[in-house]
């Protein structure tokens, strides 16, 4: 009988290639299987851009398949995110989608019965278990083949997988797993025996033919039945562990039939590698796709635009319309709110955006959906907006305040110069860093000094970057830099409209305006101290 070692691994080992030509889902050729290459969760901008909260939006509810390591493994070229948008543009038809749900469903199935098997005591009760879940395997691998035979799929990833379910669906092997795990369910669901019950005896003993007594008087009965009537019946309990006396019984009935119930207890190991290593791979990645579309679903309902980016690996002509934060669009859509959407491009030699305006107006936000928008483009993923071009970076980097740590020895300004040496040093011309509020710590004249030539640095570089700050005249550095602007409203300058358009800096920060609303001017303290 296998051991608790062997049913995890039934379930989770689904690595290696395919004899067949389909490997994965996720990925095309073999490097997608090098799981440990992916981003740990220690990366910075995870949290920073709050990728940590989509992540675990996204994957709440499917947390037996692991998914999060998967949005953490950026792809590595245009022909790998085509692969990707291709298959979630299939997927976004329901029939197909229902099917391989259907698919999900039985293998989902197929491992509790597994875990059932694993808790079980007694011989009998494991082996039955885990025939079932082979038998429950079977059924749901045929029934998807059948299903996807019929679909008229398009994309490499899912011709591939069509091409591979039905040659396996059709192998000789599987073809003898699945007439053995019903042969053997037959010869089991065909045992007849006789128990006798006397007082506290039981005697199990082999079935002689005798009248059905329970039809005969049914029988006799239907002739005076009038409506419905109430079932007095008693039902007993379904418990999956047998009792002592049952496993009594059960044992006394494998005497009576040897041969079989040696069959019996064999298979479990004789059949203990028979999962497709394949197919559990993509019963697990498909979760990924399907997760993501269920979740910006939601969103679309609510009228936010997704679309499939442009994704180039050299142009950094990056421009997106109608795009918006989309954690925080999750949290807004829950509660009622309203989410603004704005657009952004870049063109010729324009590399950096300067973010400036009045406080509380939407400025980190921007920044965030900016590294949002490329991290999910380069996972081959829809992203927020009606329409996008973007780069596919090799690393995002983000400097975001960091509370001063008293071990550290450190002050903020030293920390934040360290950290961003070392960024420097990492980064490429391929690189995104995004930064917010950085230098503010300091005085006006340093923050100025050190912004402007952080900002040369990264001109050097030639690196995408989107820059947060309270010193304007950043934006006119040069042609790589532009200038965006939070807004007001011209109406009442304390209210918001979290639209960032881009514009030159104006240099206000409405702080009178702010003050005078609130009734919290020099003249106005005055006067009501005075009464």
């Amino acid at each position: 009988m296998p051991d608790a070692e062997m049913f995890v691994g039934i379930v989770t080992k689904a690595g290696g290639g395919s004899r067949l030509g389909f490997a994965s889902i996720l990925f095309t050729g073999e490097g997608g299987h090098a799981h440990d290459a992916a981003e740990g969760p220690a990366a910075e901008f995870y949290a920073d851009l709050h990728l940590s909260e989509i992540i675990a939006s996204v994957i709440a509810g499917s947390e037996e398949y692991d998914l999060a390591p998967f949005f953490r493994m950026p792809l590595g070229s245009v022909e790998e995110i085509t692969y990707r948008q291709e298959v979630l543009r299939e997927l976004e038809d329901e029939q197909l989608r229902s099917h391989i749900e259907a698919f999900a469903g039985g293998m989902r199935a197929m491992r509790v019965q597994l875990a059932q098997a694993q808790k079980l005591y007694y011989p009998y009760q494991k082996a039955i278990w885990f025939l079932r879940a082979v038998g429950t395997y079977c059924l749901c691998v045929r029934t998807f083949a059948d299903a996807l035979s019929g679909s008229e799929v398009r994309s490499r990833g899912m011709l591939a997988l069509k091409a591979y379910l039905s040659e396996y669906a059709n192998s000789d092997a599987f073809s003898a797993l699945a007439a053995d795990a019903a042969q053997l369910q037959d010869a089991l669901g065909s045992v007849e025996y006789r128990v006798q019950l006397r007082g506290s005896r039981v005697t199990v003993s082999e079935h002689e033919p005798a009248p059905d007594y329970s039809r005969e008087i049914e029988e006799t009965f239907a002739k005076f039945r009038q409506g419905g009537a109430k079932d007095y019946r008693v039902t007993f309990p379904d418990f999956p562990e047998a009792n002592h006396v049952e496993a009594e019984v059960l044992d006394r009935v494998a005497r009576l039939y040897p041969e079989l119930f040696a069959e019996l207890t064999a298979y479990p190991e004789r059949r203990r590698s028979y999962l497709d290593p394949t197919l559990a791979r993509f019963d697990r990645e498909v979760q990924f796709y399907l997760g993501y579309l269920a979740f910006i679903r939601r969103l679309e309902a609510a009228g936010l635009p997704f679309c499939y980016p442009e994704v180039f690996a050299d142009a950094k002509a990056v421009r997106a319309q109608g795009t918006f934060d989309l954690a925080l669009a999750d949290s807004l859509v829950r509660e009622g709110g309203m989410v603004v959407c704005n657009d952004f491009h870049l063109q010729g030699e324009e590399r950096i955006f300067v973010v400036s305006g009045p406080n509380q107006g939407g400025k980190t936000t921007f920044a965030r959906t900016f590294g949002q928008l490329h991290h999910l483009a380069r996972l081959g993923l829809p992203v927020p907006g009606r329409q996008a071009r973007l780069l596919l970076c090799d690393r995002i980097f983000t400097l975001f305040a960091r509370p001063e740590q008293v071990e550290d020895l450190r002050g903020r300004l030293q920390g934040e110069l360290v950290r961003l040496h070392a960024i420097l040093e990492a980064a490429t011309s391929r690189s995104i860093l995004i930064m917010n509020e950085t230098f503010s710590s300091t005085t006006l004249q340093d923050a100025r000094f050190l912004g402007r030539e952080m900002l040369q640095r990264v001109i050097r570089k030639d690196m995408l970057c989107v820059y947060v700050t309270f010193i304007d005249d950043l934006s006119r550095l040069g042609d790589a830099t532009v200038s965006m602007v939070s807004t007001a409203d011209p109406q009442d300058p304390a209210r918001r409209t979290y639209e960032i358009l881009r514009r030159s800096a104006d240099g206000l920060a409405y702080a009178m305006a702010i003050a005078r609303k609130h009734r919290l001017t020099y003249d106005m303290l005055q006067r009501r101290l005075a009464q």
